[in-house]
């Protein structure tokens, strides 16, 4: 996982305080990585739907898409535009997350 978010998605190492436990950050989002005792018990209601991860351009969702197919990586929805004007991608890591790499009119022009 800690490979997955600092090598793929490009989120750097905030602190490591040990080998079970990594804070990183994309320097305006930060995401903590624990590593599970033993085997996790199913997803329960109201569990994580995705993360959502923002660009400050459109054209930067479907740069992404280019960027994690020519790295052999699936996604699991390809680039496409909403209603609202967002335009969005999915993809899983490793453990199966979902993750949707965003650009939202709203807030990707806000500074960071």
């Amino acid at each position: 996982m800690r490979r997955f978010y600092t090598e793929v998605l490009g989120f750097a190492v905030e602190w490591e305080p040990d080998a079970d436990n990594v804070y990183l950050t994309s320097g305006a989002d930060n995401l903590a990585l624990h590593r599970w005792p033993g085997v996790p018990e199913p997803a329960a209601a109201g569990a994580l739907d995705h993360l959502g991860l923002v660009v400050r351009r459109q054209d930067d969702v479907d740069a992404w898409a280019d960027y994690l197919t020519g790295r052999g990586i699936a996604l699991d929805a390809p680039p496409r535009t909403h209603r609202d004007g967002a335009r969005s991608l999915y993809l899983s890591d490793p453990d199966g997350n979902r993750v949707q790499i965003i650009y939202h009119p709203p807030i990707s022009a806000r500074p960071t």
